[in-house]
């Protein structure tokens, strides 16, 4: 499994200043299939100054949840820190 790109980010406008709501199309590789999965997810800042990411995808796939969104976590806190991420 690896994950190749989140493509069509948009980002949900809401009052809550110290979370931030987006949207995407997750492309991963399963053993040689790109497979495309909507995807929703939230970055939220913590009062310690530490971000909890969280993602829910919207439909099923035929892979393990766990190590997929331990990657997928990783992921999108690697675009945050290079401000890849719609503002």
């Amino acid at each position: 499994m690896e994950i190749k790109e989140i493509k069509d980010i948009t980002r949900k406008d809401v009052p809550i200043y110290y979370k931030r709501f987006y949207k995407g199309t997750l492309v991963i590789d399963l053993v040689n299939k790109l497979t495309e999965v909507p995807l929703e997810f939230i970055i939220e800042h913590k009062p310690t100054g530490q971000l909890d990411i969280s993602a829910t995808l919207d439909r099923e796939i035929d892979y393990p949840l766990v190590p997929l969104m331990k990657e997928l976590k990783n992921y999108i806190g690697e675009l945050d820190s290079a401000r890849k991420l719609p503002s």
